[in-house]
């Protein structure tokens, strides 16, 4: 038999799923969706969110939380920001979300890595550009098939001096 304290648990208001469908409860509501009972509103939330009817009616109870893939565009219908969604809804704590949107930026340059490294002195940002550049063509060419040996390269390699 199972035990009650895990389906007390379930049902509380701060279990994410409850969170996350009071928030969308609410901004439905706000976006225009009429929630009550036979008005059709959930309908119309479940048609826009491309989700069923009968999933969308257990998200707004607190029951499930929906896919991964849909909580984007329960952002879009219900005019909230992803992360404001996310975060309201228990789903991601604040620090979580800002580690998302900072490791959604577009790639880093090497030019752009040298700067976050504090890199500023000309030469030495010229010998790191240039291996990068060598690396990225060693790599380029190793996804092609094996890499060939340095010997008759004319030495690539880069002595440093202490």
């Amino acid at each position: 038999m199972q035990s009650t304290e895990g389906a007390a648990e379930a049902t509380t208001p701060s279990t994410p799923a409850r969170r996350f469908g009071a928030v969308v409860h609410e901004a439905a509501q706000r976006a225009g969706y009429d929630l009550t009972p036979g008005s059709g509103g959930r309908l119309a939330l479940a048609r826009d969110t491309g989700m069923s009817a009968s999933a969308v009616g257990r998200m707004l109870r607190g029951e499930t939380l929906p896919r991964p893939s849909q909580f984007e565009r329960i952002a879009q219908v219900v005019h909230l920001d992803l992360h404001e969604l996310l975060v309201r809804g228990g789903v991601i704590s604040e620090d979580s979300a800002n580690d998302l949107s900072q490791g959604v930026r577009s790639p880093i340059t090497p030019e752009g890595a040298l700067d976050a490294w504090g890199v500023t002195h000309p030469m030495i940002r010229r010998i790191l550009l240039a291996s990068i550049d060598q690396a990225i063509s060693l790599q380029r060419e190793s996804e092609r098939g094996p890499i060939p040996s340095d010997e008759g390269r004319g030495g690539g390699a880069v002595h440093m001096q202490r």
